[in-house]
């Protein structure tokens, strides 16, 4: 007994090892201040934020400390109202402008990937720039304003479509699947961008090593996703929704098998689920509440999770 009581302390030993270390080698890349950028907040060294041509945004630092802000681009114009307080007006044309934020005290940095976006009005029978976009559907009274049309679309590009829109994720990750060309257009939402580091944090502290998640399917157009036949008011075509799953062990476009049990199957998915389940009803979480799904395996594809930032909790799958 003494013999199979010290093998299990054993085991666990190295369990709890291997834990703190896959933890202590996944970085979340927070840049040791926050600064507020129109209605979120950022604590990121890199995080990409959308406004349309011309518009005056607010940047603050959360705790009152001092940044100097400047435009790498050298387009736009920051003016600073007080020390810990700037505005910047956005250039007229679309495009991408890196912003760099430092905290005056501790030479602390984090970038802002500005994209001016193409307005909506831009879209003409239901095609931007060759793109084709499709029709959304006419706000519903009883929506919420969630469902309201977009304000414009993030053109992206062939030299643009790498950029980091957060610390472990790229642009082209969210672009639709529809075919296609660049330029190439998409809606995301920053709120979805950060809840997706955050579940990703979480998942690397409840031990289960990732260095980011395959988005299986990101932005979707509305011709694209009437195309596949989804419900015409799904989250993607707001840019507010990920179907996510972690693939590194081994990379091969598939779910890794999370709980150890030989096979990947919906089970898996279910580990990722019942650790965004669990961040529900934390204070700290209630704006990024949204809904979340569990997907079993089909001849299309393997498991994966649904998660949304739409402002009120939904649940559905196995």
């Amino acid at each position: 007994m003494k013999k199979i009581a010290l093998a299990v302390m054993l085991c666990l030993s190295i369990l709890l090892s291997i834990s703190s270390a896959c933890l202590a080698e996944f970085d979340t890349h927070k840049a040791g201040f926050a600064v507020q950028f129109r209605d979120e907040i950022c604590p990121y060294t890199v995080m990409g934020v959308f406004v349309l041509p011309g518009q005056i945004q607010e940047v603050r630092e959360t705790e009152g400390q001092p940044i100097i802000c400047e435009s790498l681009s050298g387009k736009g114009r920051f003016k600073q109202v007080e020390g810990h307080f700037w505005t910047f007006q956005s250039p007229k044309t679309t495009g991408l402008y890196p912003l760099q934020i430092t905290r005056a005290k501790t030479g602390q940095q984090m970038t802002l990937n500005l994209f001016v976006m193409t307005p909506f009005s831009s879209v003409k029978n239901g095609y931007l720039n060759g793109y084709r976009i499709g029709k959304y559907p006419a706000l519903d009274k009883k929506k919420l304003p969630i469902y309201n049309r977009p304000a414009g679309f993030v053109e992206v590009t062939a030299e643009n479509r790498t950029t980091r829109v957060s610390p472990h994720f790229r642009l082209e990750q969210f672009l639709c699947k529809q075919e296609g060309g660049y330029p190439k257009y998409l809606v995301l939402r920053g709120r979805l961008l950060l809840k997706l580091e955050i579940v990703l944090e979480e998942v690397n502290s409840q031990g289960v090593a990732a260095n980011g998640f395959h988005i299986m399917s990101g932005y979707r157009t509305p011709y694209y996703n009437a195309a596949i036949g989804n419900v015409k008011y799904s989250r993607h075509v707001w840019g507010g929704a990920a179907d996510i799953f972690i693939d590194e062990n081994p990379a091969d476009g598939m779910m890794d098998d999370l709980n150890g049990d030989g096979v990947v199957n919906y089970k898996d998915a279910r580990v990722i689920y019942d650790i965004v389940d669990a961040l529900y009803g934390k204070h700290w979480y209630n704006r990024f509440v949204g809904g979340l799904g569990n997907y079993k395996k089909s001849s299309q594809h393997g498991p994966f999770v649904h998660v949304d930032v739409r402002g009120f909790r939904a649940r559905w799958g196995d």
